[in-house]
């Protein structure tokens, strides 16, 4: 058993900077974004509790095969790119705190330099005054 709640996964995904939550197809599933780029999938009314994360295919396949039965084929999503993690399965809090970073992460290196975290736009140079010239 994880020992993560669905609460523990919304206020980890939502502390992860700039990440929003939302809910674009109804009460569930909650889903969370970073620039409007979806990481994860929270579904808490599903027995037993589970969220789907976008991760790299090499990880996708791992993990599968690492833990069947808690990590699952992203469910509704593309196979290839997304998992479903069963809350209550055989990843403790931590590893699934982990995944959810992972998921974060892969997100943000898709997204344009100007619109990641911590992107602070360059300075441009003011222009070298000639001798003489006021300022």
């Amino acid at each position: 058993m994880s020992g993560l709640t669905p609460d523990d996964v919304t206020r980890h995904c939502l502390g992860l900077e700039q990440a929003k939550e939302d809910f674009p197809f109804g009460p569930q599933p909650a889903v969370y974004r970073i620039a409007g780029k979806i990481f994860a999938l929270l579904s808490e009314d599903a027995d037993p509790p589970r969220v789907s994360l976008k991760l790299p295919p090499d990880e996708v396949r791992a993990l599968q095969a690492q833990y069947p039965g808690t990590v699952l084929p992203g469910y509704h999503l593309n196979k290839r790119h997304w998992v479903t993690v069963v809350l209550e399965g055989d990843l403790d809090g931590d590893e699934v705190r982990a995944l959810v970073d992972q998921a974060y992460d892969t997100v943000v290196a898709t997204l344009p330099r100007r619109l990641r975290p911590g992107f602070v736009p360059p300075v441009p140079e003011a222009p070298a005054r000639r001798h003489g010239e006021a300022i």
